[in-house]
């Protein structure tokens, strides 16, 4: 989207000036609580280039730093942001002349920045990272591994019981273990790093201990480029990476240690400004893997730049949509709401809907897949999310819309099968060899006709969108036919007609011919 084109809502820059790297998150927050993400960015900076030893950030570490705020203070202009959030972590905390970058950042970039502490960045961390997973009541793992620290937080959903910040971090280990090194990684170099983390690390991993937790959750660019590293290297595909195996990392480190930096800058999936530090962030994430007997880690792309806006939202009047819904049902709404969609209309839909479900489920007359009711409620919800473009090709869009967007905590599978029921709940029926379906498995084809037949007569029973028929119900008249009992508040001959044309489609999904019965 081109900056002159924002025209109404609030845009907020949020900014985090990490170790190594510095990153920008620009979001247009809504009038009705939506918020759009405008654009990321990330520049490698190295704030904490051969600071660690002395505690001194380097004359020239700092322009660079100056020099990516101002550019990003440009773009935040552009988009004619409104308010400015921008934090420093372990680099800036930790140098005895930080002051000196902060009136740097204040005057040359007109950016005012506040050094958090590292129990505050576990924080944000566990923040933006668990905004984009579904966790319920259940207990995760967050790692985070940056340039001069690791976060480790321990939380579900709703609370997080447990916040620990390290000064171990990916340039922190490199200065101080491998300095000048640009020829290979001994065993004993790589050890020796390892055995610092393991000593650093062992109060956590102690505390650690007390908890249970069903998975480990990964965030920070170290992790991620590993990840890709060992999908590349070993899998040789770099579609999908998104958990890290332990036995996977074990042997790139073997491979990468085993040659020199300027080999290693064109390692197969390597980003090649990461190259000279990533021996030291593999160490860090190899050890608390043992220490803490994990065979596999998550990777999240989210971290405190997200966790600064779940944070300003939170404090908003509009903190209900990050603290009351569960990150799948605020990320579909998320999305009706950036689309402006008729947010009543698509409320009564979903009810409808479900009481089909529902009632063809207590009948007995078809066993449906687990997951399918979740995901006719989202596919339900915005069914029109599209009219905003087209009205007459709003289920196209709709389907468009859903799949380009990036659904938190959804499976790719998931996504297909709610952008179809929102495809499919008018005009075409799914046939099988409809060029939507191509591709996707024989059971999320099945979901997607079974679901839709019950999506079209719900939208059916609301056509003219007044909320005229308040429940619905279906009844066995005999074996092979049931009555669709409607409570209507008035005359609704419009939702009777609609459902008439539903009828043959729902006959040939579920067995049984349908009758309309008015109360």
């Amino acid at each position: 989207m081109e900056p002159e084109k924002i025209s109404e809502g609030r845009v907020v820059a949020f900014i985090d000036i990490g170790t190594n790297s510095v990153r920008l998150l620009l979001v247009r927050i809504n009038p009705n609580g939506s918020y759009q993400p405008l654009t990321k960015q990330k520049e490698t900076v190295r704030l904490g280039d051969k600071e660690f030893i002395d505690r001194i950030l380097q004359p020239k570490a700092m322009e660079r730093a100056v020099i990516v705020c101002k550019k990003f203070m440009e773009l935040a202009r552009a988009y004619r942001a409104e308010e400015v959030i921008a934090v420093a972590t372990s680099a800036t905390r930790d140098a005895s002349n930080k002051v000196q970058l902060l009136e740097m950042l204040k005057t040359e970039a007109n950016l005012e920045v506040c050094t958090i502490s590292g129990a505050e960045e576990a924080r944000l961390i566990y923040l933006g990272v668990s905004s984009g997973l579904q966790l319920g009541y259940s207990k995760a793992l967050f790692i985070d591994i940056g340039g001069g620290s690791t976060e480790i937080s321990v939380g579900d959903q709703s609370q997080c019981d447990f916040l620990y910040s390290l000064n171990l971090g990916s340039i922190r280990l490199t200065n101080m273990f491998l300095p000048d090194e640009t020829g290979p990684v001994s065993d004993k170099q790589y050890e020796q790093i390892k055995a610092h983390v393991r000593s650093k690390a062992a109060d956590v991993t102690k505390e650690f201990s007390k908890y249970k937790v069903g998975f480990a959750v990964g965030s920070s660019g170290t992790i991620e480029n590993l990840a890709k590293i060992a999908f590349v290297y070993l899998h040789k595909t770099d579609q999908s990476y998104e958990k890290l195996k332990y036995k996977d990392l074990k042997k790139i480190v073997r491979a990468m240690c085993a040659i020199p930096l300027e080999e290693r800058r064109k390692f197969p999936g390597i980003n090649a400004q990461r190259a000279d530090i990533i021996i030291s962030g593999a160490a860090i994430i190899e050890t608390f893997m043992e220490e803490m007997e994990l065979s596999k880690i998550r990777v999240s792309k989210y971290g405190l730049r997200e966790g600064l806006l779940v944070d300003y939202i939170s404090k908003s009047e509009f903190s209900y949509m990050v603290t009351q819904m569960s990150v799948r049902k605020h990320s579909i709404m998320q999305l009706g709401l950036t689309c402006n969609f008729d947010e009543e209309h698509a409320h009564i839909v979903t009810r409808l809907a479900l009481e089909l479900f529902d009632s063809i489920q207590a009948l007995g007359i078809y066993k449906f897949r687990e997951g399918e009711r979740e995901l006719l409620e989202y596919g339900s919800t915005l069914h029109d999310i599209g009219t905003f473009l087209s009205y007459d090709t709003h289920q196209t869009h709709a389907y468009h819309l859903i799949r380009e967007n990036n659904l938190p905590s959804f499976q790719p599978e998931e996504i297909e099968i709610i952008a179809n029921l929102a495809y499919f709940h008018r005009k075409n029926t799914p046939k099988k060899k409809h060029p939507n379906l191509v591709g996707l498995n024989k059971e999320a084809v099945k979901s997607i006709r079974v679901l839709s037949a019950l999506l079209r007569i719900a939208e059916g029973l609301d056509r003219s969108h007044n909320g005229i028929v308040s429940h619905v119900r279906f009844y066995i008249a005999s074996t092979d036919s049931l009555v669709l009992e409607m409570h209507a508040q008035r005359e609704c001959q419009l939702e009777i007609w609609e459902v008439e044309k539903q009828k043959k489609y729902f006959k040939k999904i579920f067995g049984y011919s349908l009758q309309s019965k008015l109360l």
